[in-house]
Protein backbone atom coordinates (compact mmCIF):
# COMPACT_ATOMS: atom_id res chain seq x y z
CA UNK A 1 0.00 0.00 0.00
CA UNK A 2 1.24 3.44 -0.69
CA UNK A 3 2.94 4.85 2.63
CA UNK A 4 0.52 8.43 2.10
CA UNK A 5 -2.83 6.33 2.20
CA UNK A 6 -3.97 5.10 5.36
CA UNK A 7 -7.22 2.76 6.22
CA UNK A 8 -9.30 5.68 8.50
CA UNK A 9 -12.50 5.19 9.28
CA UNK A 10 -14.35 6.60 6.41
CA UNK A 11 -11.92 4.30 3.33
CA UNK A 12 -8.26 5.15 2.53
CA UNK A 13 -7.06 8.48 3.44
CA UNK A 14 -4.68 10.72 1.43
CA UNK A 15 -1.89 12.14 3.18
CA UNK A 16 -0.45 13.52 1.14
CA UNK A 17 -2.77 16.11 0.22
CA UNK A 18 -2.87 19.38 0.77
CA UNK A 19 -5.10 21.13 3.25
CA UNK A 20 -7.98 23.00 1.89
CA UNK A 21 -6.40 26.04 3.88
CA UNK A 22 -3.71 26.08 1.86
CA UNK A 23 -3.76 28.99 -0.61
CA UNK A 24 -3.09 28.97 -4.56
CA UNK A 25 -0.24 31.59 -5.65
CA UNK A 26 -3.77 32.85 -6.89
CA UNK A 27 -4.57 33.12 -3.43
CA UNK A 28 -7.66 31.02 -3.30
CA UNK A 29 -7.88 28.49 -0.55
CA UNK A 30 -8.72 24.72 -1.46
CA UNK A 31 -7.62 25.24 -5.00
CA UNK A 32 -4.16 23.74 -4.40
CA UNK A 33 -5.79 20.43 -3.32
CA UNK A 34 -8.32 19.73 -5.86
CA UNK A 35 -5.02 20.40 -8.35
CA UNK A 36 -3.41 17.41 -6.17
CA UNK A 37 -6.58 15.59 -6.27
CA UNK A 38 -6.94 16.16 -10.19
CA UNK A 39 -3.28 14.87 -10.50
CA UNK A 40 -4.21 11.71 -8.34
CA UNK A 41 -7.18 11.03 -10.38
CA UNK A 42 -5.39 11.29 -13.66
CA UNK A 43 -2.77 8.69 -12.67
CA UNK A 44 -5.82 6.34 -11.23
CA UNK A 45 -4.21 7.09 -7.88
CA UNK A 46 -7.35 8.73 -6.24
CA UNK A 47 -8.67 6.25 -3.48
CA UNK A 48 -12.32 5.39 -3.71
CA UNK A 49 -13.43 7.51 -0.87
CA UNK A 50 -12.19 10.15 -2.27
CA UNK A 51 -13.75 9.88 -5.76
CA UNK A 52 -17.29 10.29 -4.45
CA UNK A 53 -16.81 13.83 -3.93
CA UNK A 54 -14.23 14.69 -6.46
CA UNK A 55 -15.52 17.89 -8.65
CA UNK A 56 -18.39 17.54 -5.82
CA UNK A 57 -18.38 19.35 -2.33
CA UNK A 58 -15.51 22.22 -1.76
CA UNK A 59 -14.24 21.00 -5.51
CA UNK A 60 -17.52 21.91 -6.99
CA UNK A 61 -18.19 24.57 -4.74
CA UNK A 62 -15.13 26.28 -5.80
CA UNK A 63 -15.77 25.90 -9.35
CA UNK A 64 -19.06 27.18 -9.28
CA UNK A 65 -17.20 30.39 -7.30
CA UNK A 66 -15.20 30.53 -10.12
CA UNK A 67 -17.25 30.10 -13.29
CA UNK A 68 -16.04 27.46 -14.51
CA UNK A 69 -16.66 23.52 -15.02
CA UNK A 70 -14.47 21.42 -13.05
CA UNK A 71 -13.73 19.30 -16.30
CA UNK A 72 -12.22 22.92 -17.46
CA UNK A 73 -9.58 22.79 -14.83
CA UNK A 74 -9.01 19.47 -15.40
CA UNK A 75 -8.13 19.89 -18.79
CA UNK A 76 -5.82 22.48 -17.82
CA UNK A 77 -3.70 20.01 -15.00
CA UNK A 78 -4.10 16.89 -17.73
CA UNK A 79 -2.47 19.40 -20.69
CA UNK A 80 0.02 20.83 -18.48
CA UNK A 81 3.89 19.84 -18.19
CA UNK A 82 4.68 22.29 -15.11
CA UNK A 83 3.16 24.28 -12.61
CA UNK A 84 3.27 28.01 -14.33
CA UNK A 85 2.34 26.05 -17.69
CA UNK A 86 -0.67 25.30 -15.41
CA UNK A 87 -0.88 28.52 -14.17
CA UNK A 88 -0.97 30.41 -17.59
CA UNK A 89 -3.94 27.93 -18.89
CA UNK A 90 -5.78 28.48 -15.29
CA UNK A 91 -6.04 32.23 -16.16
CA UNK A 92 -7.10 32.06 -19.39
CA UNK A 93 -10.34 29.95 -18.03
CA UNK A 94 -10.74 31.62 -14.72
CA UNK A 95 -12.71 35.27 -14.19
CA UNK A 96 -10.08 38.17 -13.87
CA UNK A 97 -11.59 38.81 -10.12
CA UNK A 98 -11.23 35.54 -8.85
CA UNK A 99 -12.74 37.32 -5.26
CA UNK A 100 -10.21 35.13 -3.17
CA UNK A 101 -11.90 37.36 0.39
CA UNK A 102 -15.44 35.82 -0.44
CA UNK A 103 -14.08 32.26 -1.78
CA UNK A 104 -11.76 31.93 1.11
CA UNK A 105 -14.36 32.95 4.18
CA UNK A 106 -16.37 30.53 2.38
CA UNK A 107 -13.95 27.59 3.15
CA UNK A 108 -13.24 29.01 6.48
CA UNK A 109 -16.77 28.73 7.59
CA UNK A 110 -18.48 25.79 6.07
CA UNK A 111 -19.93 24.11 8.36
CA UNK A 112 -20.96 26.83 10.68
CA UNK A 113 -23.86 27.52 9.85
CA UNK A 114 -26.67 26.30 11.96
CA UNK A 115 -28.30 24.37 8.69
CA UNK A 116 -24.86 22.52 8.62
CA UNK A 117 -23.62 21.90 12.43
CA UNK A 118 -26.14 18.71 12.69
CA UNK A 119 -24.32 17.29 9.57
CA UNK A 120 -20.61 18.66 10.43
CA UNK A 121 -21.35 16.38 13.86
CA UNK A 122 -22.46 13.16 12.32
CA UNK A 123 -18.87 13.75 10.02
CA UNK A 124 -17.26 13.94 13.45
CA UNK A 125 -18.53 11.06 14.86
CA UNK A 126 -18.15 8.96 12.04
CA UNK A 127 -14.05 9.94 12.39
CA UNK A 128 -14.61 8.96 15.79
CA UNK A 129 -13.76 12.66 17.01
CA UNK A 130 -17.62 13.24 18.46
CA UNK A 131 -16.13 15.07 21.22
CA UNK A 132 -14.42 17.54 19.51
CA UNK A 133 -15.62 20.58 19.64
CA UNK A 134 -12.51 22.36 18.19
CA UNK A 135 -13.33 20.90 14.62
CA UNK A 136 -15.83 23.47 13.95
CA UNK A 137 -15.72 23.66 9.73
CA UNK A 138 -15.69 21.02 7.27
CA UNK A 139 -12.15 22.26 6.03
CA UNK A 140 -11.31 21.22 10.10
CA UNK A 141 -12.29 17.68 9.90
CA UNK A 142 -10.96 17.02 6.73
CA UNK A 143 -7.34 17.99 8.18
CA UNK A 144 -8.55 15.79 11.09
CA UNK A 145 -8.78 13.10 9.24
CA UNK A 146 -5.52 13.26 7.07
CA UNK A 147 -3.73 13.88 10.33
CA UNK A 148 -2.57 17.40 9.79
CA UNK A 149 -4.58 18.22 13.13
CA UNK A 150 -3.95 15.84 15.97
Amino acid sequence: MDQNILNGPTGETCLDLPSPYQAHRFGLLHLPRFIAKIKKYLNGDLPTSYQRNFTKGFDGFLCLHLGVDPEQIIECVKTSSSDSELDERLMKILPEDLEPHIWNRKVVQMGTADLAKDKLKEVRSNLGAADREDLISFADVIDFDERKIP
